[in-house]
């Protein structure tokens, strides 16, 4: 019997950016759950603005993934919708809610803080204010877009999971409310995002493909983030999530 060659198993599996893209991933997985077994309710409160945050910031780094162009800052930023899908479930609307406004409120914090920062005279001896200024030069636009997208994308998320959640209250079809509520947001908040912050900035060949790797990015974070919702769940139910404080 021939020995089973794995190098060809393994041939076809991209490296670089798609690796690390994984990486990333799984990190941000480790994140939010660790975040929430330790500090409950409060610790996903907290993930928000630092998914969004994060988000608005390596969204101005385009980088090539499986072939197209697609914009960083799709996995953390799909972890907010994580977050808010959590809370929709172990405590419901409402505190959802309160979520999507922390996260509002600190993209206003960011924009305004950092646009701020830029108009201080730096001192001969700086050497950030350039590295600051091609940074954050972009980053109204990108507010505005993220503004619009987040408020909409967020409040239909939120919407539709406790719209759906009612119907079955016993905590079963968990799977289908994440996936539902969350592909739809989704694909608002890429077409709102994506025309607003980079229409007439960049090609309109990858605009296109800016939508539709955004999409399509967030549409796999959300199908994978789906046994992260049962977990908490379980975890809610077993008791082993800290209560506030």
């Amino acid at each position: 019997m021939n020995p089973i060659d794995l190098s060809s198993w393994f041939a076809g599996i991209p490296a670089g950016n798609e690796l690390l893209w994984c990486i990333m991933l799984a990190l941000n997985f480790l994140a939010i759950l660790v975040v929430y077994r330790r500090f409950g309710r409060i610790g996903l409160y907290a993930w928000v603005p630092i998914s969004v945050i994060i988000a608005n910031i390596q969204v101005v780094k385009t980088v090539e993934l499986f072939g197209l162009t697609a914009s960083l800052g799709n996995i953390v930023y799909a972890t907010s919708f994580l977050a808010t899908d959590i809370l929709s479930e172990n405590y419901g609307k409402r505190d959802a809610g309160k979520a999507v406004w922390i996260g509002f409120i600190s993209l206003a914090a960011l924009t305004v803080f950092m646009n701020l920062a830029l108009f201080f005279k730096p001192s001969p001896i700086d050497f950030a204010q350039e590295s600051m200024a091609n940074l954050y030069s972009l980053l109204p636009r990108i507010a505005l877009g993220s503004f619009v997208a987040y408020g909409v994308s967020q409040a239909h998320d939120v919407w539709a999971y406790a719209l759906m959640k009612q119907r079955r209250p016993d905590g079963r079809w968990i799977w289908i409310r994440n996936n539902v509520s969350t592909m739809i947001s989704q694909a608002i908040d890429s077409i709102i995002f994506v025309t607003i912050a980079f229409v007439g900035i960049v090609p309109i060949e990858e605009f296109w493909e800016l939508i539709i790797t955004t999409y399509v990015l967030k549409w796999i974070v959300a199908a994978a983030d789906t046994p992260l919702v049962y977990l908490a769940a379980r975890w809610m139910r077993k008791g082993r999530i800290p209560e506030d404080s």
